[in-house]
């Protein structure tokens, strides 16, 4: 297991959620929520300050897909969003199998007694904690890191086909 704080991203059309891992790799915990920016530089800004902040050794976004397996618009955006970070961050990006996140995200939410309009400031990063936990849970008990890392300098992932990765156990996605 490599030391060092990862952060979670959760991308939404309108909000991303922030988590983080402690330095060893075990917990994440929320951060917060960065409003879209449709132009790519404030919320890419703000990613890239949070990471610079906790001294992350490596960001985790969240890989939306279908319950099939099958790309969505969603997939698309994530992945493009990914390969934004992955040119502008000056450590490692990998995306991990995000199915049903969010609707965990919301049930959590749910059962700690937040009503469905006040969970709209949380929901984001909530959704990035179960994305960074399921990332740090799977390195833990396969031995390798999660998901499949993107690679700045190669040819775009959005026109490729969905990487393999085992689907998260409970992680619905909205």
């Amino acid at each position: 297991m490599r030391h060092g704080v990862r952060v979670g991203v959760d991308v939404g059309k309108a909000r991303i959620g922030l988590a983080r891992s402690d330095p060893h790799g075990m917990l994440a915990t929320p951060v917060e929520t960065v409003s879209r920016d449709l132009s790519g530089t404030l919320d890419v800004a703000r990613i890239v300050a949070v990471v610079a902040e906790l001294d992350a050794i490596e960001v985790v976004v969240g890989l939306p897909l279908a319950l099939s397996g099958n790309r969505t618009a969603s997939t698309n955006d994530a992945v493009g969003f990914a390969e934004v970070l992955a040119r502008t961050l000056a450590v490692p990006v990998r995306l991990v199998d995000e199915r049903l996140s969010t609707v965990a995200a919301q049930s959590v939410l749910r059962a700690a007694g937040r009503k469905a309009k006040t969970q709209k400031t949380v929901v984001d990063q909530v959704a990035a904690v179960i994305i960074l936990q399921h990332a740090l849970d799977s390195e833990r008990t396969q031995g390798a890191p999660a998901g499949v890392a993107v690679d700045p300098g190669t040819e775009p992932l959005s026109a490729a086909a969905p990487p393999a990765a085992a689907p998260p156990e409970g992680h619905p996605r909205r």
